[in-house]
């Protein structure tokens, strides 16, 4: 008997050329592969396998191509006999391939989707303008408590993005309100602040023209009741009606990813094997910290580590 396990899948900054390679010619690879492809109107599967890397760090690259691998790598999953996961989730971009995962929304229809968000967030705001920041070494509420007291005294846009685990904290919103507020954190305790090679400043209040534009194109976008629970990243609860499940997309893009909650959430549910199904193993480090010895954290990125993940859950 199968343990109960949890799936989540990594958002912007897990991508890399050839992050699919060492599939070969799967299968269930190739098949989502040549369905993005078309939904996409071009070839993805090229675009992963060749890069280059400046184009796959691009907004509208990044975020295909990462829902892509989160899918394709789930779909080689199941079709290796491994069991469906008791709960889903994903970091940021990465709870679109959740939602597909889970079958609440297809992958034709995601591939699209994802794109106008990409478009619509990279236009929100001028390039130069924005920024974003790693935190280390800070309690997540004393990061955000810091962001709002900069942006009150500064009068510019900061706050707490993602939440990423107990002591690393990533900050987002004008140059001027991320330097207010980093300065207002180092001399709070925060042990360093690292800026991240991000293209916008993502999950604050400078997103919401994009959040606008995608919740309209969110209306227009078919959305089933979800097979198994996706928790989401703005409330950390598992919605099952549609329009719940579009309300609370049109939210995280202006919102923080509370990636610690989330974790935590799924721990207190039972969950005590938590598998990152994707490029990277970002998020299986992450959860590492946030749960330490409580959880089992492992990544499904290639043939070798999927035999092993089914290992661990037999």
């Amino acid at each position: 008997m199968t343990k109960p396990f949890a799936f989540v899948f990594p958002g912007q900054g897990s991508q890399s050329v050839g992050m699919l390679d060492a599939w070969g010619g799967h299968p269930a690879v190739a098949a989502t592969l040549l369905e993005a492809s078309e939904a996409a109107r071009e070839d993805v599967g090229k675009l992963i396998r060749e890069g280059p890397e400046a184009d796959l760090a691009l907004t509208v690259n990044t975020q295909l191509v990462m829902l892509v691998a989160g899918v394709a790598n789930y779909r080689a999953w199941r079709a290796e006999g491994g069991p469906v996961p008791a709960m889903v989730a994903g970091h940021s971009l990465g709870e679109y391939s959740a939602l597909v995962a889970a079958g609440a929304i297809a992958l034709r229809d995601a591939v699209p989707l994802v794109r106008f968000r990409a478009q619509a967030m990279q236009q929100a705001v001028p390039v130069g303008s924005g920024s974003m920041m790693a935190i280390l070494g800070l309690d997540g509420r004393e990061v955000a408590q810091a962001c709002e007291q900069a942006a009150r005294d500064s009068g510019q846009t900061v706050a707490a993005a993602n939440f990423n685990d107990p002591k690393q904290t990533v900050i987002a919103g004008t140059v001027a309100g991320v330097d207010a507020a980093v300065a207002l954190l180092k001399a709070r305790g925060a042990k360093r602040a690292m800026p991240l090679a991000v293209s916008a400043p993502f999950h604050c209040a400078l997103m919401r023209p994009a959040a606008e534009q995608l919740r309209q194109r969110l209306a227009a976008t078919p959305i089933a009741t979800p097979a198994v629970p996706v928790i989401n990243n703005i409330d950390v609860a598992a919605p099952t009606e549609p329009d719940a499940i579009r309300d609370a997309l049109y939210r995280q893009a202006f919102g923080p990813v509370r990636w610690v909650e989330i974790i935590e959430a799924m721990h207190a549910q039972g969950m005590r094997h938590i598998l990152e199904c994707g490029p990277g193993r970002v998020l299986a480090k992450m959860i590492k910290r946030i749960e330490h010895a409580q959880v089992e954290s492992a990544t499904v990125l290639d043939p070798a580590s999927l035999a092993e993940a089914r290992e661990m859950l037999a």
